[in-house]
């Protein structure tokens, strides 16, 4: 099999109709993964969510271009007003919340996440768990700046360790644990269609 093919662009239909068809089936399945994971959240202002879990998988599974498109579609549809946020929130204020920068930070990471698993990074657990590892800290990088924006805009007397403390630490036990998951999961997932001899396409 190919290096440069994802597990969604190995099972895309060669028919330029159906693919088509398959690309928009998968992005759209993709955004309503995030949002089914969003809702198993624990925490407040700022939840441990499911979401970077999905979000990151997604990037593995689908490639840069269809990940990254498939977390915009999950905002938009967040920001329309369906509930498809953690705690079943929607709406465009939540983009302006706390969690804002962790939304937008999302599609960087999808993509990043994706074109790590075009070059096959997705294949062995070391490598696996390094792109795991750098999603999630471009996804900490917007999260954080912007919560410690909003408190610079909102003059709150809040010093740079309280925003660790709400915005990080309480982060990282959760996503070693998702990262342990991918780490399984992805290698296990293409030894699998391995043994299927599937051709590569994409």
């Amino acid at each position: 099999m190919s290096a440069n093919v994802t597990v969604a662009g190995l099972l895309r239909p060669c028919e330029k109709k159906f693919a088509a068809l398959y690309d928009v089936a998968v992005v759209v399945g993709g955004s309503l993964l995030i949002a089914l994971c969003a809702q198993l959240a624990i925490g407040w202002p700022i939840p441990v969510t499911g979401q970077t879990f999905a979000v990151l998988m997604i990037g593995a599974l689908l490639g840069a271009r269809r990940a990254s498109v498939s977390v915009l579609v999950y905002i938009v549809e967040g920001a329309s007003g369906l509930p498809v946020f953690a705690h079943g929130r929607g709406g465009f204020t939540v983009l302006l919340g706390p969690t804002g920068g962790y939304l937008f930070g999302f599609v960087v990471a999808g993509y990043i996440v994706g074109l790590l698993a075009e070059r096959g990074w997705d294949r062995r657990i070391g490598t696996t768990i390094l792109a795991m590892i750098f999603g999630n800290l471009v996804i900490y990088a917007f999260g954080l700046l912007w919560l410690g924006c909003m408190i610079l805009l909102m003059k709150l007397p809040v010093g740079s360790g309280k925003v660790l403390v709400e915005g990080l630490y309480g982060f990282i036990p959760g996503d070693l644990l998702k990262i342990v998951l991918a780490a399984i999961l992805l290698p296990s997932g293409w030894r699998l269609l391995g043994s299927t001899n599937l051709p590569a396409k994409e």
